[in-house]
């Protein structure tokens, strides 16, 4: 039988890379003289990539945008995010020993995000983690991306795996939404960046706390989609 996998999103359920892809966005906005956004305002903006955050920040701001000023502050912002790797990125607490816990159980991990692939491998080279995964899969790396589930099923192929044995965990309608359509159950974070709490989208389970995350609670999810 095909070892089970365990494919994770990146910002806001595996790293807390909040602090920095805000630096990034406000980098770009002062470049356009406009207001930083605040941190307690940052939820309305990340989620799905730093095209969408500056897109959302401009019309927070009711300001045009049009394409070429659009990809000129894309450069900006990426150049900027990326010399700053990994800046204040942390894994959240109990990460660690919870990767350890599935490993050493036989789980294939990996990885699905709406990040630039070479910006994920960057942040999690930098913050020693990239061994641990068996796939990378960024924004760019398939011709689709999520919430398109073949983002999150190819994932799942090229660790290695079969996604009639897997499981995904998110923090957002983005992650929980490609995961149904996949068919694959998914364990929603409820500290990542979200602006509605991620029990209105109805994931298959609920955790706070990487703690949480258990094997029994795993197994149980994939019997039940099985």
């Amino acid at each position: 039988m095909t070892q089970p996998t365990i494919v994770f999103d990146l910002d806001g359920t595996l790293i807390d890379t909040a602090p920095d892809l805000l630096a990034s966005l406000n980098h770009c906005l002062a470049a356009e003289g406009m207001a930083p956004v605040q941190a307690s305002e940052l939820l309305r903006f990340v989620g799905m990539g730093a095209r969408v955050m500056i897109q959302r920040a401009f019309a927070a701001s009711q300001r045009d945008l049009d394409e070429a000023t659009l990809a000129r502050l894309m450069e900006v912002f990426l150049e900027h995010y990326a010399t700053g790797m990994p800046g204040k990125s942390a894994p959240y607490p109990g990460l660690l020993a919870t990767l350890d816990r599935f490993e050493q159980s036989g789980y294939v991990m990996a990885i699905c995000t709406n990040k630039l692939e070479r910006l994920s491998l960057t942040l999690l080279d930098r913050l020693e983690l990239s061994p641990r995964f068996a796939a990378i899969c960024g924004a760019d790396t398939f011709a689709f991306r999520k919430p398109d589930p073949r983002h999150l099923v190819e994932t799942i192929l090229k660790a290695g795996g079969d996604p009639a044995r897997a499981l995904m965990v998110g923090d957002s309608r983005t992650d929980i939404d490609t995961a149904k359509a996949a068919g694959i159950p998914v364990v929603a974070v409820d500290f990542g960046y979200t602006d509605r709490h991620v029990r209105e989208f109805e994931p298959s389970h609920i955790i706070s706390h990487y703690d949480e995350l258990t094997l029994d609670l795993a197994e149980r999810l994939l019997r039940a989609a099985g």
